[in-house]
């Protein structure tokens, strides 16, 4: 075969431009099917579509679910808040997660995922305890975006919502006080502690008798203390949940605070016989009589007005007992057996949740009605009893006992007169 004759050096210009046209060429088309795929939408732009694809895929007419029909109702019942609530959730958010691009977090239509669907789908993932592939399904994504979007939106709440987890100022507190006598007739209570158990399974090679509770089950604690409006103002969590309470409660930065003198040290109160009331908190019989948290009389046969007392203590006390039921009804992640979490995340996941909770509070929210827990947040747990009593808490609880029984004999004299 003869070989292939040199091209003259007028075609071998000619073949450059025309390699140069077609290089071009494909530039432009690669460009524009880029721009109609993987990045259509500016990711500061605000997502109004996600909503109406969601319900659409997820309202009761499709799936033949029961839940709510009504699009307002319907999305408070998916994600726990109002949409004016979600929005101001994605405006805390919304820096982080577009500082950060999401890399290779795209949907199956080619968009690259938009803040509102990223913090939906985080929401909707805490909110009902689905798994991930469930929660993914739902917005047409996969397992493995489910969990980057979940974790980077925890971490962007840690940051950015903190604010909404404190503990209230002089004029703040003055009302909350006030409440809590208005309910329960105790003066200068300042909150109410409980604490929870958050159950989880564990690889063989973490589990440890730490780890594993009264009930046999591996779980991690959470304390709160929380307002009259069940606004938790302090937490502590990642503690083992075979820790006694009171253990659990000196392991606090709480206790430490309130043992210092920097926390419950405000405007001393007056019983109506002129004894002194500092601020404290009230908790149940598993925590111990301190000058500052003031629990119930627990003996066998208790005398009426300590019985009296303990009834006007669980009155103020049920705000907690409450917050925690709503905490897990609300975001059932915490609610449902955990599988394997990462011990080291699960504080943060926990935190976020309880954030989640103060901000449908501060933002006039309230959950749907079907999502609260019905019965006890700890209903298979058996309450401990903790024995540690300080002298000057008895002293205390004995004011606060004989103030209670003074204002009901004076408005029972009201009454007859």
């Amino acid at each position: 075969m003869a070989p292939d004759k040199k091209p003259k050096k007028d075609d071998s210009k000619k073949f450059k431009k025309m390699k140069n046209k077609i290089k071009s060429k494909n530039k432009k088309k690669k460009s524009k099917s880029k721009s109609m795929g993987a990045v259509p939408m500016d990711n500061r732009a605000i997502d109004s579509e996600w909503w109406d694809v969601f319900w659409h895929k997820n309202s009761p007419s499709a799936s033949g679910s029961n839940e709510p029909s009504d699009e307002e109702e319907g999305f408070k019942y998916f994600f726990r808040v109002s949409k004016r609530t979600f929005e101001y959730i994605c405006s805390l958010v919304r820096e982080d997660l577009i500082s950060r691009p999401p890399s290779g977090l795209i949907n199956i239509e080619g968009r690259l995922l938009s803040v509102e669907k990223q913090v939906a789908i985080a929401l909707r993932r805490l909110a009902s305890g689905e798994s991930q592939v469930s929660v993914g399904a739902s917005f047409g994504v996969g397992q493995s975006t489910v969990s980057q979007v979940t974790w980077r939106f925890i971490e962007a709440m840690e940051e950015r919502a903190k604010h909404h987890l404190k503990w209230p100022n002089s004029s703040k507190m003055d009302e909350v006080k006030s409440t809590f006598e208005a309910f329960s007739g105790l003066p200068n209570c300042c909150g109410a502690i409980d604490a929870t158990h958050i159950i989880m399974t564990l690889p063989a090679v973490e589990t440890s008798d730490d780890w594993c509770d009264q009930e046999n089950n591996y779980s991690m604690f959470v304390q709160g203390v929380v307002d009259n409006e069940m606004r938790f103002l302090d937490i502590v969590t990642g503690w083992p949940g075979g820790m006694p309470i009171s253990r659990l409660l000196k392991c606090s930065g709480f206790y430490k605070l309130c043992e210092s003198g920097e926390r419950l040290n405000g405007k001393v109160g007056m019983s109506s016989k002129g004894e002194e009331i500092r601020e404290y908190i009230v908790g149940g019989a598993c925590y111990p009589l301190l000058p500052w948290l003031i629990t119930p009389y627990e003996d066998n046969d208790l005398e009426i007005p300590m019985l009296e007392f303990n009834q006007m203590l669980e009155a103020a006390r049920a705000a907690a007992v409450k917050a925690f039921s709503q905490l897990k009804g609300g975001w059932r992640i915490l609610s449902k057996v955990m599988w394997r979490p990462d011990k080291r995340k699960l504080p943060s996941i926990i935190l976020v949740c309880c954030l989640l909770h103060n901000i449908i509070i501060d933002c006039g929210d309230s959950l749907h009605p079907d999502v609260v827990l019905s019965g006890h947040h700890d209903s298979d747990y058996i309450g401990q009893s903790c024995k540690h009593v300080d002298p000057i808490g008895r002293t205390i609880r004995e004011n606060l006992s004989k103030h209670l029984q003074y204002c009901k004999e004076k408005a029972s004299r009201a009454h007859t007169v």
